[in-house]
Parts: structure tokens; C-alpha cells; sequence
């Protein structure tokens, strides 16, 4: 579904950085330094430089389409730099890459050479044991992070190498970074899988709506979606099932690397993750019919890859939304229920040597007035929610499910409603019998043995993120 073609088309994130540096001064020594003054001032220089490997998360910039960062075999302490080379191709079968120079002229740092615009590597440029940390480039729509293991020789664009995957402990060595970076909202490639799928987003320099009138928050993706749905066998044309409503979020990416750990090769500490502000307004009519299981119908899937630069080095990471709605039921009662839910959520993996990979999720949700009518004995759910997957390099780290729902029961012949014009649920009811609506949110998810690309201990089985569940009263009523 994705070429490379049309990823040079989708536009930069919106820029946003969370600097972790602090500064240092010292107020000039009194009268002229001695030799062995000015050796000592350098040597403690470079042991604060050491000391302080902080690094500083943010969106790639747009000026820089394909940032590359090499870390040369032997550097001390994983110590990359951007540099002039880049991915020209890169064959994922046999894991071949060719590299070149960019098209400007930049010195390689270390090296004293100046790579000609446009130029092919020369010998030297590149060698075994070098790390490479590309954004996404042809062959690579999902960045390239590996370790040249042989110089095959010259290519008509550059020089061909054998690559074999590595990890990011490899470039960040002993640095640290922390960092939440939004994703474009207009970045995504979408793929509606249903007729009625309408998308609208909001960011700074553009705005496309979706249903006529719409307007979205800035840095917000909306989907909005009409469809009808199996109804209960021999209902009543009345009664035909239908959902409506529209997910709307504003995605970010959440990264964080603590440095080397004590007495091990794995880092301190990593964090990968997913979060952001949830907003989503949905309506389900009629009787939907029975099932077994819940039914489960995807509308949209939406890709983006995101580039974090951390310090030099571009960390290209892979977000999937796919957006769905969920019935279940037992087929026999009708109804017309909405709801408007705000919030926010975040799931990922958080990893520390004392207790490994170890699972993050938290969602806070908050419902608006709701419209509720229940006709007939029986008892429905419905969701409408999104299933999130982040990783990088085109690895999936972590799985999310996030899924708020309404459930209405109903006991015994009932024709009940419930207004919420004044704030408060008001009930009326006929016959004798007793009703309920309820709203809710699950939250649930995985975390994978790719999230080994840190560089931490490789764990045998995905872990469950738990299960997160609330459920709160939103109407009820008795004859």
C-alpha cells in the first residue's frame, strides 16, 4: 500500500523540542593563565562534557528531508554526528544498502574532507563496523538503522555495503534524552476502508475539513464516519442499525533513553510510547443484531512516520492508528443512544534494569451530557475506538487499544428515555421494568520483543500492557 513515492510528499511534523541541556559558566579566571592552567581548564572541560551527554528531542527539520547519522567503529562511548552520507537504496531482502553524499557540500567531521554535491563515496567514507541511523529513504519507508558488516565496492550513486540490524545503544551510547514530540496531523497516509469516511486536521500553515463546517482543534486529526450495521433478523424496518460520530486526536510521540547502566552494556533506561488528547462523539439507533462475539468493524487506518531528531541522530519511528467501531449484543432490544467523551491517554513501555520492560497505560476520560432511548428487554455495546501500534525503525515496540464504549441493558417491556438538557439525566419510563446506560473505556495493549532495538536484554514474550477499565452511570430510570 505504501511506496516510497509518495512518502516524499508527506509533510514535515510540526516542530516541537524539549530541551534537556543545562547550561554551565564559570567567571573568567583573574590575570593570565599558565600552560598547565589552561590544560587543567581543558581537561575539566572535556570531563563536564563527558559528564553531561544530554541531548535534545525534537521534530527533524523540514529543511533536512533525509538526515543521516553515522557513528564510526571504535567511536568512544556511541558517539555519533550528522554527516554529509546518505542512503541512495537499501534492498531489504538482502539487507544491501548503497551510500553517497547528499547534494551540499559538508565537511565529514574527524576526517578533514569535503564530499564534492552529489558526489559518490570515496574509500574511507565508510567502513565496517560503522552504525547508520537514516530517516525514511527508497527501499527504507520506514528509516534504516544498521551496521555495515562488508564494503561490497563502487555503485553507479555511491558504494555498496552489506548491513545487518543493530540497536540504538549503538549511536546514543551513553547520552540521555527525554522527549514528546507531536505528529502532523496532515502527515498521515489514510486509507478509508468504509464509503462514508471523511478526515479533517488542523496545523499551523493548513487546514482541511472533512463534513462541511467542521473545525478542528490545531494539531488534531479527525475521522468521521456513517454506516449502517447488521440489524437483529426480523426487526422491523424502523429498526434498521446504524453508528455515527467521529475519533478526533492529537497524537504524540513520547521517547526517552537514560545512557549506559552500571556494570551492564544495556542502558539505564528507555521509554516509548504513545499519547495524546482524545476526543470522539458517537450515536447508535436501532436494534443491532445478536453475535457471539462483538462485531468489529474497521473504517480507517492511518500510517505516519514521524522523524525525532535526538541530538544528531534521526530517530524515524513508525505510528499506526487504525479506527474502528464495535457492536455486541443480544439482538433484542432497540435503541438511540450519543454520546460526546473527552480525554486524554498513554500507553507504552517503560524499561529500567531493576524490573526490565515493564508496562505503561493511563487514559482519563470525561463524558458530556447523553440521549439515551431503550425500547424492549435486551441489553448493547458499542465502541467506537482506535488501535495504535508504535516502533521504530519498522519494528512495532507497542500495541495500544483504546476503546470507549456506551452500554444499555433493559429488564422487562420498557420503553424508557432519558433527556439531558439542564446537566442531569432525567428518566421516564413505561410498563414494569428498569433501564440503564452506561459509558466506559478500555484500554489495552502489548509490548513486544522488538522493543529490544534500545538495546536492552531481548525478553521471550510479548507482555501484556493489563487492562485498564472504567465505567461510569450516565442514565437509568424505573417504572
Amino acid at each position: 500500500m505504501r511506496k516510497w513515492p509518495a512518502r516524499a510528499v508527506v509533510p514535515a511534523l510540526a516542530a516541537s523540542a524539549l530541551l534537556l541541556a543545562s547550561g554551565c559558566s564559570a567567571s573568567p579566571d583573574q590575570g593570565s593563565p599558565s600552560s598547565a592552567g589552561r590544560a587543567s581548564a581543558a581537561a575539566s572541560g572535556a570531563a563536564t562534557a563527558d559528564a553531561d551527554r544530554s541531548l535534545a528531542v525534537a521534530a527533524a527539520p523540514a529543511a533536512d528531508a533525509t538526515p543521516t547519522a553515522v557513528a564510526h567503529s571504535g567511536a568512544a562511548g556511541g558517539r555519533a554526528h550528522k554527516t554529509a552520507l546518505k542512503v541512495s537504496s537499501y534492498d531489504n531482502r538482502t539487507r544491501r544498502a548503497v551510500i553517497s553524499h547528499t547534494s551540499k557540500a559538508t565537511s565529514t567531521p574527524g576526517t578533514g574532507t569535503t564530499p564534492s554535491a552529489g558526489g559518490t563515496t570515496a574509500p574511507g567514507d565508510i567502513a565496517v563496523g560503522d552504525v547508520i541511523a537514516s530517516a525514511p529513504a527508497p527501499g527504507a519507508p520506514d528509516g534504516l538503522l544498521a551496521e555495515v558488516t562488508k564494503v561490497i565496492g563502487g555503485a553507479d550513486d555511491g558504494t555498496e555495503v552489506q548491513t545487518a540490524p543493530t540497536t540504538l545503544d549503538t549511536l546514543l551510547g551513553d547520552g540521555r534524552a527525554k522527549g514528546s514530540v507531536p505528529v502532523d496531523p496532515a502527515s498521515f497516509d489514510i486509507d478509508r476502508l468504509l464509503p462514508d469516511v471523511k478526515i479533517s486536521w488542523a496545523r499551523t500553515g493548513g487546514i482541511h475539513s472533512g463534513p462541511e463546517g467542521t473545525k478542528v482543534p490545531l494539531g488534531s486529526l479527525r475521522v468521521d464516519v456513517e454506516a449502517k450495521v447488521p440489524a437483529a433478523e426480523g426487526a422491523p424496518v424502523s429498526a434498521d442499525a446504524s453508528v455515527s460520530g467521529f475519533v478526533q486526536v492529537a497524537p504524540e510521540v513520547d521517547f526517552s533513553y537514560g545512557g549506559g547502566a552500571a556494570q551492564e552494556s544495556a542502558p539505564g533506561s528507555a521509554y516509548l510510547g504513545v499519547s495524546g488528547d482524545w476526543t470522539s462523539q458517537w450515536a447508535l439507533k436501532g436494534r443491532a443484531a445478536a453475535a457471539t462475539k462483538p462485531l468489529r468493524v474497521p473504517f480507517a487506518k492511518l500510517h505516519a512516520d514521524p522523524v525525532l531528531q535526538v541530538g544528531p541522530i534521526p530517530v524515524v519511528v513508525n505510528l499506526d492508528l487504525t479506527c474502528y467501531f464495535e457492536i455486541s449484543g443480544d439482538g433484542s432490544v432497540t435503541v438511540d443512544i450519543e454520546q460526546d467523551l473527552r480525554g486524554d491517554f498513554k500507553a507504552g513501555g517503560a524499561y529500567g534494569p531493576a524490573k526490565g520492560w515493564t508496562p505503561v497505560n493511563d487514559s482519563t476520560m470525561t463524558s458530556t451530557p447523553v440521549r439515551a432511548s431503550v425500547t424492549t428487554a435486551g441489553k448493547v455495546k458499542a465502541a467506537l475506538g482506535a488501535q495504535a501500534s508504535v516502533g521504530l525503525y519498522g519494528t512495532v515496540g507497542v500495541t495500544a487499544d483504546l476503546a470507549p464504549y456506551l452500554r444499555g441493558e433493559a429488564e422487562g417491556s420498557v420503553k424508557a428515555t432519558s433527556g439531558t438538557g439542564s446537566g442531569e439525566a432525567a428518566g421516564t419510563s413505561t410498563a414494569a421494568a428498569s433501564w440503564a446506560v452506561y459509558g466506559g473505556v478500555d484500554l489495552s495493549g502489548t509490548l513486544r520483543i522488538q522493543l529490544a532495538v534500545f538495546g536492552t536484554p531481548v525478553f521471550q514474550r510479548d507482555i501484556p500492557l493489563g487492562a485498564l477499565h472504567r465505567e461510569w452511570k450516565l442514565a437509568d430510570g424505573k417504572a
